[in-house]
């Protein structure tokens, strides 16, 4: 299962960790993935595609 958007693309990227004294570990940032089903057919959406597509849904 890819973490990916179906809709926009969206995926995990790099970022680091800072701790308090300054040191810098590598850690992924993932997207916010939800299943969201619209027409019959199950997506992975990320929050922000959701509420935007809940806008023009309405």
């Amino acid at each position: 299962m890819s973490r990916s958007c179906d809709l926009c693309g969206k995926s995990a990227v790099r970022a680091n960790h800072v701790s308090h004294s300054n040191i810098k570990v590598p850690r992924r940032q993932k997207p916010n993935l939800q299943l969201l089903t619209v027409s019959g057919k199950t997506l992975k959406a990320c929050s922000s595609c959701r509420r935007t597509l809940a806008k023009q849904l309405a």
